[in-house]
């Protein structure tokens, strides 16, 4: 995302009512595109209704994952307005749903809960700081330095991450990419999606980022004293393996 398309989005209006889809174990940021899949039939029924629609719906994360048919109480108020790019109907029955984060939104009041949650919402923009901040600018490329970091020591994390972080444009898009990404429990993204500053929620972010390096850091050292133990323990199986046949061989020269 290019900061021409952030600012094409920022121009958008939204719907005043909206259907609210709720995701369990994840916080859609506004410019991500993320997969998810639709279990509940109230989910698929919704994204049927919204792709023949205007394609548009509200994405909100759930309280606990473990409610089943979550009311507005069970949800967080404050979500991401997101469109749907392509709907997947997989082998296993499943139904698969790409969706692009656009904006932020706030539930304002709930029309109807069948068939499934409806609600009126509004406008939640984010202030940005100017291109001419120089404090702002200097945390972003600390930003994209300890990502491209955590990226280069975590074999769990794709290469091609690297190529993304290195390509994005837009100040705002990265915040959110690297927050999306980031390994954070669901309350911390939610935590990182609310703030409405993006200074605040980019020195939010950068805590974070400094407390996950240091963990690979420590989990490495780890997996090096591990290494090494190990490497030891063998070298002494296989020196006391030579002695005995030795042993053996003397054993049978001797005989």
């Amino acid at each position: 995302m290019t900061p021409e398309d952030e600012l094409e989005i920022s121009k958008e209006e939204l719907p005043q009512t909206l259907p609210i889809l709720s995701l369990r174990n994840t916080v859609l940021f506004p410019g991500v595109v993320i997969p998810i899949t639709a279990p509940r039939d109230k989910s698929i029924r919704l994204i049927k209704d919204a792709n023949n629609f205007n394609k548009l719906i509200g994405v909100v994360a759930q309280k606990d994952e473990s409610v089943e048919d979550p009311k507005l109480k069970d949800i967080y108020n404050i979500g991401t307005v997101a469109k749907i790019i392509k709907v997947l109907q997989m082998p296993d029955g499943n139904t698969t749903v790409i969706i692009q984060g656009k904006k932020r939104f706030e539930i304002e009041r709930v029309i109807s809960e069948t068939p499934y949650i409806t609600s009126n919402i509004k406008d939640n923009p984010e202030e940005n700081p100017g291109k001419e901040n120089s404090e702002f600018n200097a945390i972003i490329d600390s930003i994209k330095d300890l990502s491209l970091e955590i990226i280069k020591r975590n074999p769990n994390i794709p290469s091609e991450a690297s190529f993304a972080i290195k390509n994005i444009e837009s100040n705002s898009f990265l915040i959110n990419f690297v927050a999306s990404n980031l390994n954070l429990q669901i309350f911390e993204k939610q935590e990182l999606l609310e703030i409405g500053d993006a200074r605040s929620k980019l020195e939010k972010l950068n805590t974070y980022i400094e407390k996950e390096t240091s963990l690979i850091s420590v989990e490495k050292k780890i997996r090096g004293r591990v290494k090494n133990q190990m490497e030891k323990i063998f070298s002494i199986t296989q020196n006391k393996r030579i002695k005995v046949l030795s042993l053996d061989r003397l054993d049978i020269i001797e005989n």
